[in-house]
This record gives structure tokens, C-alpha cells and sequence, in this order.
């Protein structure tokens, strides 16, 4: 977890970023000369570009009573299925998202293993299950890795995470960390309130300093890699960042009323706005924060009144509007938690943690919508066609944004590992 993009690799605190920002007076205006040069090739550049959403459900969201429904099971619950603009039936909790199936498709033979908080959540997001040996590298992190490349005009961070914090970068490295928003796009400790005379004397004053503090120690901890090295990094990426009107992407509020509306005033559907923005920006990897799903009990009350209708508006105005901005064919657009919940309702009218066969989402960028990929038993409790895995879906989802899957890391301890933990691609899900 990270407020910033590039903290160094001991971590550093919010109040040692604020009083150390930046990089060099030169590197300053090296930036905003080549944020000018950029602009008249902005829309070549836009072209082929691929990005992701992620929107994230975390506590497990009750996937059998949203994307694979049991009328008539005594597992089924209260809700009616309802069709949709795909082949896929879903809850009739979900009318607007219902009008946008023909963008997604509907995995509902999901199987893991992992039905703990922590671990679940770390499984999906990697395509690997906890090791205390290792740290894997996220989703957020490993698309901004690969996909970078696309976008060299960007300066403002490849990998955002939105109204909370996702897994980290693992063995990437921290410049692949997760730069954390609040929903409505305010950043903190990027206010200095400097004038710019005084605020370049200090990153002048305070990049010589590092720079000769490097050179004498080329070969000892200050060297390129080391915490040091790192830290002087950070600062350079943090100019680039303030002085950057890519950073215009964050300014939700400068959006018309009936379009922060339309996607709903809660943190989420402000976040999916967010998200959309960000995605014209440029940046690859977007991760969209809706927790609350932890439901042990009084489940179908909190569906239908509470997470329900944030989830139908914000969604429903994400797919509709990047299919609109004919962005929806170079983004590619997962929902999914750690888990589903028990087909089996509790004494608390609730339903408890499953991982054994479930529901995920995913559309856009490669992935064929409109479809309904794998099937339950007829109470849920069983996938009953191929199973899949989270590296399969994150394998799938590579293969979209065009990452090979033959690409392979090597973790800090020397171990090759293998992108999206080796899964297979989903073929129904291919386009």
C-alpha cells in the first residue's frame, strides 16, 4: 500500500515525502517541455493503448444471488433472474447493468480454494496463494509493468487504486505500487502551497546535494538500486507528477452534474467516474474499491437496499459510457471479490464464505461480452462444467491487453515466476 508512486523500498512516511518533494529545477522543465512536445501526437498516441478496471468487491460478494440465480432451490433466495442484452440471466436487482451484458460475460464456474479474507484476497489479485518466502506482484502492478511501454508520455502514475488499498508490488519493485486516491481524486501532501521560485531554489539545492551524496558512494548504498538511489527517484517522479496537467485526470468535480449523477454520488460510482478519466489519461491500471460484501447476515436487506443499486448505477454508467468513448475495445473491465458466498442460507438469514464454485465478471479489451461461460449445479453448491482458477481469469485477462503469457519475472530469492501464475486462458472469453 502506497500514497505515493514510487516510495522507496524501506517505505517512507507521508511527512518525509511533503518535506523532500521533488527532483531537480532542470528535470522540471525538461518535464513540461516534453509534456508540450507530446501534445500535438496525443491522439496517435492514444491509439492501441490498453488499460484495465478492476473493481474490486471486497468480503466476497454473494455471486448466486447477482450473476448465477437458483429460482426454486431452497438455495436460491428471494430474487428473480432477469434477461439481460448477453445470453446471461441476472439478478433483477441489477436492471441497469442488465442493459450493458452484451459488453460483459459472466464466469460462473470459478473454483478456488482460498475462503479466508486475507488470503482469498491476495490469491486473486496474483494468481498465487500467500508464501511467507515471497511476495507476489498484483494485477495493477503487473499490467502498469507491462503495458508502460504504450503510453511514454505518461507522467502521472501507472497503477491507481481508488477509494482503497490493493496488493502490492511484490518483487517488482516499488515504482510499480499502487498510488492510492480517496473516490473523488484528492491526493495528499501534493499541496505545498510554495511559490514556484521557492519551491524550485529547494529541488535544485536538495537534487545537488543527492546527486553529489550518489557519486561519491557510486559503488556503496547510494548506488542505483539502493534506498538512496531509490529515494532520489521518488522525488524526481514526485516533480513530474505536480507539474504534470495530466494530473487534470484527478479533478472529478470538473465533470458536468448529470454525468457525476448519472454514475451516483456515492465514493463508488464517483470512483468508476474517476476511473473513466484516468483511462483517457492514459494510465493502465485502474483498481475501483467497493467493500461491504462480508454479509453473515440480513444479506438480501443489504442487497437490495444498499449495495445493489450503488453497484447497478456505477457500473452500468462505466461499461456504457467507455463503449461510448469507444474506449471499451482497449479497456478491459474485471468485477470480481475474493469469493462467492455459501448457496446454503444461515439461521441470520446471511450466507457465509465459499470458494468453491462461483461467479466473476469481465468484458472489453479482447474479452467477448454477452456471454454466460461455465455452469453451477442446480443449487449452486458445484461447478459442473471446467473449473477455473485465478490465474486462469488473470492469464485471460493478460492475453487481452495483448502481455504474453510466456513473460517470466525473477523473484528477489532468484525463483523464475511465471506472469498470472501460470493459468490457462479461458478460450470462451477470448475474442
Amino acid at each position: 500500500m502506497s500514497q505515493l508512486w514510487m516510495p522507496t523500498p524501506n517505505g517512507m512516511s507521508r511527512r518525509h515525502f511533503a518535506t523532500h518533494l521533488a527532483g531537480s529545477a532542470a528535470m522540471a522543465s525538461t518535464a513540461l517541455s516534453f509534456g508540450g512536445a507530446i501534445a500535438a501526437n496525443a491522439d496517435e498516441l492514444r491509439k492501441n493503448r490498453k488499460s484495465a478496471i478492476l473493481l474490486w468487491m471486497g468480503g466476497g460478494p454473494s455471486t448466486i444471488d447477482l450473476w448465477d440465480l437458483k429460482p426454486g432451490a431452497a438455495t436460491g433466495g428471494p430474487f428473480r433472474p432477469i434477461s439481460s442484452s448477453g445470453e446471461a440471466q441476472i439478478s433483477e436487482h441489477l436492471p441497469l447493468v442488465a442493459q450493458q451484458m452484451h459488453h460483459l460475460s459472466v464466469v460462473r464456474s470459478m473454483s478456488t480454494r482460498e475462503a479466508d479474507h486475507n488470503r482469498g484476497r491476495y490469491y486473486m489479485h496474483t494468481g498465487y496463494v500467500p508464501n511467507p518466502n515471497i511476495e507476489h506482484p498484483g494485477y495493477g502492478s503487473v499490467v502498469a509493468h507491462e503495458l508502460f511501454e504504450q503510453r511514454p508520455e505518461l507522467q502521472i502514475p501507472p497503477f491507481v487504486s481508488v477509494g482503497g488499498a490493493s496488493v502490492g508490488p511484490g518483487f517488482l519493485g516499488m515504482a510499480w505500487a499502487p498510488f492510492s486516491v480517496s473516490s473523488n481524486g484528492r491526493i495528499r501532501n501534493l499541496d505545498m502551497r510554495l511559490d514556484d521560485t521557492r519551491l524550485m531554489q529547494r529541488v535544485a539545492a536538495l537534487d545537488l546535494i543527492e546527486s553529489n551524496f550518489v557519486k561519491r558512494t557510486r559503488s556503496g548504498p547510494a548506488a542505483a538500486g539502493s534506498p538512496a538511489g531509490e529515494h532520489q527517484k521518488v522525488l524526481r517522479k514526485t516533480l513530474d507528477l505536480m507539474t504534470s496537467d495530466q494530473m487534470k485526470a484527478f479533478k472529478v468535480e470538473q465533470e458536468p452534474d448529470e454525468v457525476k449523477e448519472r454514475y451516483g454520488t456515492s465514493g463508488f460510482g464517483q470512483g468508476c467516474l474517476l476511473a473513466r478519466r484516468l483511462v483517457e489519461a492514459g494510465v493502465p491500471f485502474i483498481e475501483v474499491d467497493l467493500g461491504g460484501w462480508d454479509n453473515h447476515s440480513g444479506i438480501f436487506d443489504i442487497l437490495v437496499d444498499r449495495k445493489l443499486p450503488e453497484l447497478d448505477q456505477a457500473m452500468s454508467a462505466l461499461v456504457e459510457d467507455l463503449a461510448q468513448r469507444e474506449l471499451l475495445q482497449d479497456t478491459a473491465v474485471i468485477w470480481m471479490g475474493e469469493f462467492g458466498r455459501t448457496p446454503r442460507i444461515n439461521q441470520g438469514a446471511g450466507r457465509d464464505h465459499w470458494a468453491r464454485s462461483w461467479s466473476v465478471v469481465a468484458g472489453g479489451a479482447g474479452l467477448k461480452g454477452g456471454l454466460a461461460i461455465g455452469e453451477t449445479s442446480r443449487d449452486g453448491t458445484e461447478v459442473e462444467t471446467e473449473p477455473y482458477s485465478s490465474e486462469d481469469l488473470m492469464a485471460t485477462v493478460c492475453k487481452g491487453l495483448g502481455i504474453s503469457l510466456d513473460t517470466t519475472y525473477t523473484s528477489k530469492n532468484g525463483r523464475p515466476m511465471k506472469i498470472a501464475g501460470g493459468g490457462k486462458v479461458i478460450r470462451e472469453l477470448l475474442a
